[in-house]
């Protein structure tokens, strides 16, 4: 299967977990949940079935953030404070926690895109609302703040700060999953030969950072719509519309804009497991799939990767995907709404 068993929750702690449903992120693992879990390292990867609008099905468990626990952290020789797994959640009391601060000298610059440092003078931000053009509420309902600092809905990370991230508390981000049908010479769509479902691509990435494939996304600017942030990214990363000239440029708006007015849906809302998340600041996103139903909007896009991709390409999808964060996630809500293949592994899953 895709991810080995959830851990066990501890004893008595499933009300609790119950009662925190909107501070912490939940996971809805495979059937196999039910049956008692083998002890396992690998609960890293198990994002399946978590169900964007409703976060608990027949099987449930306490989500657990693992790519939030990187250490060194990204971009530094910074190690995170280690955090046993039954010590990441807030309700559990651990007087020693001695986390290390750390925020990038780029942030601690002051570009437009990072707030000040949380005692600068003048510096009063409004957490849980809109501050502003600041969004600071989060897509999973309220966050704590303690001694002025908004304090990470999924639990512990080691690091206190900022990291990379630019804003305390919640960073909002935009993820357009623009997909296609996987069609032969003659234009008919291609199926899988062992669970004979047809095949879809999406418009993949390849991140300069970390070298990763990716979805083409990245962070809403203040004020901005999430609509518009979605077709800015999709161009600047996949079809580099930065360094087109006046007139390439309007005809790219007219595709897009053509292919970002066609039927939509929102596939997650909130927060996202990403390795530069830290106590203080942490990564949220909505990811949209746009898709193109008969392939003649996108066969006329040309594809050319901009700004922060190294890379840019349709990429058919299946399990076998190994992409950024959680994305891999993201893509496979969307096969499951279309119908599309995923997985060979033709076991049975358990829906709500």
């Amino acid at each position: 299967g895709l991810c080995s068993p959830p851990m066990p929750l501890p004893a008595g702690s499933l009300r609790r977990a119950v009662a925190v449903l909107s501070l912490s992120v939940v996971l809805s693992a495979r059937c196999a949940a039910r049956r008692r879990p083998a002890p396992s390292n690998s609960y890293a990867n198990c994002w399946s079935h978590l169900h964007p609008v409703n976060m608990f099905n027949s099987c449930h468990v306490k989500f657990y953030h693992s790519k939030a626990l990187t250490s060194p952290y990204p971009g530094s020789h910074v190690e995170r404070s280690q955090v046993p797994e039954d010590k990441v959640g807030w309700l559990t009391e651990w007087k020693d926690y001695n986390p290390v601060e750390y925020t990038a000298k780029s942030v601690l610059a002051g570009p437009s895109w990072a707030d000040p440092q949380i005692d600068a003078k003048g510096f009063s931000p409004k957490f849980n609302e809109r501050d502003g053009e600041v969004e600071r509420k989060s897509l999973n309902g309220l966050y704590m703040v303690e001694n002025g600092r908004p304090r990470n809905p999924a639990g512990r990370t080691g690091l206190t700060g900022r990291g990379l991230l630019g804003r305390w508390g919640p960073n909002h981000a935009a993820d357009p999953v623009v997909t296609r049908w996987k069609r032969d010479g003659s234009g008919n769509k291609v199926a899988h030969p062992v669970t004979g479902k047809s095949i879809l691509q999406f418009v993949a990435i390849k991140r300069r950072d970390c070298g990763e494939w990716a979805i083409p996304g990245g962070m809403v600017d203040p004020g901005e719509k999430i609509g518009t942030t979605l077709r800015r990214e999709f161009g600047e990363e996949a079809l580099n519309s930065l360094q087109k000239s006046p007139e390439e440029k309007a005809k790219l708006e007219k595709q897009l804009h053509e292919l970002f007015s066609q039927e939509h849906f929102v596939v997650y809302r909130g927060y996202v497991d990403d390795p530069r998340n830290t106590d203080n600041a942490w990564m949220e996103t909505e990811a949209v799939n746009y898709h193109d139903e008969t392939g003649e909007t996108m066969d006329n896009l040309p594809l050319e990767a901009g700004d922060d991709a190294g890379v840019v390409k349709w990429v058919d999808i299946s399990e076998k995907l190994e992409l950024y964060a959680n994305h891999s996630y993201f893509i496979k809500l969307v096969t499951e709404k279309r119908g599309a293949h995923w997985s060979e592994d033709l076991e049975p899953e358990c829906h709500e």
